[in-house]
């Protein structure tokens, strides 16, 4: 048996940075990893679908441009290079991720497949089928999520794609179906539409992007049916059947069952953590029904000296949650700190076009806290910057205490949406109130200068 002073359980947003930064100050650390390092971000997530979405909103300016006199042709879209270049730019983040890694010494980078086989001991099986079994002291997963497949008769009879193997199709399908309406949903859905598919997306919910306020999502909605996109909700996908090409999905709408097809299915809908492969039970983790490691506010799980980070422990899954958990247990441990998830904020971004920037509590979730608030809002149509570059759809709308002027949060479609979040979470930290907000001077032309005009809304409260 391989002793180690830590071993950590998967080469994320959270586990690479910790390996490099434990291994830094002296312990023996040993990092597994079965594909490839990086996580979901740099390999099937954040990089590869952003690399994507720029791709698409060239595609998409380009369809404008004789709106600004510029001639332009953009129906013919090389999907292949699209494809080339995404693969390109993950392959740089990929590489130089491992050579940060291999280079780090006391250091060990194992690639193969971990299981618990006692407590606080790991069996790593290679590729090439030989096994080593390791034991530490500190044991950290950050093995993320995968897609969730529904259990939907006829489903595994279908050729169906997900976030990950959608980034490689060859060529833009003819009729795209997306079972799902959340954030991966509506990314991918204006992303294809945009090159050049026919785009259907089926919710079985009432309505689309159901942990927003449902002006936003109302918002969201009307964005991308001017894209072309249809959105079907309340629509309960019965059976899937695959025939002459095609694949067809019946589905039950308002009691009554309708059969729509399309060349290809995404299935959008929702994610799983990857701990069931673990064996937590030879260790004793304890995991919610749903596969979730249960955490404390420390990230420790049930066990000492074993750790869980990043989406596999459930809650607010993005890289940047996944970071500040490295943040977080390796303050802990190597300085002596009390960092915890406590109060921490979650900031996050909908890639969409414009795209959704999010921050705080939502006009619903204020309300059902029982805060006295006031809500400002401003559509992108009355934005000097957004009339000016011809980007007037969405909105900008922040919830503040009507009582103490604090902005309690905002959620920001726009251009920028994500940048212009940012300026409101700071002022969020820093406890400015929104009147300050109102009077403060930002420089003009911009989409942050109309933060003044948002909260100028206010006025007549």
């Amino acid at each position: 048996m391989k002793k180690y002073d830590a071993i950590i359980i998967g080469s994320g947003q959270a586990g690479t940075p910790l390996a490099k930064k434990l291994a830094k100050a002296g312990w023996k650390t040993a990092i597994i990893e079965k594909r490839f390092v990086g996580g979901t971000c740099v390999n099937d997530g954040c990089t590869p679908s952003k690399t994507m979405a720029g791709a698409a909103r060239m595609t998409y300016m380009a369809g404008r441009a004789q709106e600004f006199g510029i001639p332009s042709d953009p129906s013919q879209i090389d999907l292949k290079t699209v494809v080339d270049r995404k693969n390109s730019v993950v392959s740089r983040s990929r590489e130089g991720l491992l050579k940060s890694l291999t280079e780090t010494p006391g250091l060990d980078l194992l690639t193969g497949t971990a299981a618990f086989s006692g407590h606080k001991t790991v069996n790593v099986t290679y590729t090439d089928g030989s096994a080593d079994e390791l034991s530490a002291d500190h044991i950290f997963i950050n093995t993320g999520t995968r897609p969730r497949i529904p259990s939907i008769p006829g489903l595994d009879n279908v050729p169906y794609l997900t976030s990950t193997t959608l980034l490689d199709i060859p060529e833009k399908p003819e009729h795209l179906l997306i079972l799902g309406s959340g954030y991966i949903a509506m990314e991918f859905g204006q992303m294809f539409r945009r090159f050049g598919s026919a785009v259907t997306i089926l919710e079985r919910a009432p309505n689309i992007l159901i942990r927003e306020d449902e002006d936003v999502a109302e918002t969201i909605a009307g964005i991308m049916e001017e894209d072309g996109i249809r959105i079907i909700t309340s629509a309960d996908v019965k059976e899937a059947t695959q025939e002459n090409g095609k694949i067809t999905l019946a589905v039950a709408i308002n009691g009554a069952t309708q059969r729509i097809s399309g060349s290809h299915l995404l299935i959008g809908a929702g994610r799983i953590p990857n701990s069931d492969a673990l064996q937590l039970q030879q260790t004793g983790v304890a995991a919610d029904d749903k596969g979730y490691i249960i955490t404390n506010e420390k990230l420790e799980t049930n066990v000492e000296g074993i750790y869980a980070l990043g989406d596999v422990k459930g809650g607010p899954a993005f890289t940047h949650i996944s970071y500040n958990d490295f943040l977080i247990v390796s303050g802990n441990l190597l300085e002596k700190k009390q960092r915890s998830v406590r109060d921490r904020q979650v900031p996050y971004c909908m890639f969409t076009d414009p795209e959704l920037g999010r921050i705080g509590l939502t006009e619903k979730e204020a309300r059902a806290q029982g805060f006295k608030i006031k809500v400002a809002k401003l559509p992108l149509t009355k934005v000097a910057r957004g009339i000016e570059s011809g980007e007037t759809r969405g909105l900008m709308k922040a919830v503040v205490d009507a009582e103490t002027k604090q902005i309690l949060g905002a959620s920001i479609l726009s251009v920028s949406g994500g940048e212009i979040m940012s300026v409101l979470q700071v002022a969020m930290m820093g406890h400015i109130t929104y009147e300050e907000m109102r009077n403060n001077v930002f420089a003009h032309p911009t989409f942050t200068e109309s933060l003044n005009n948002l909260f100028m809304t206010l006025d007549n409260d």
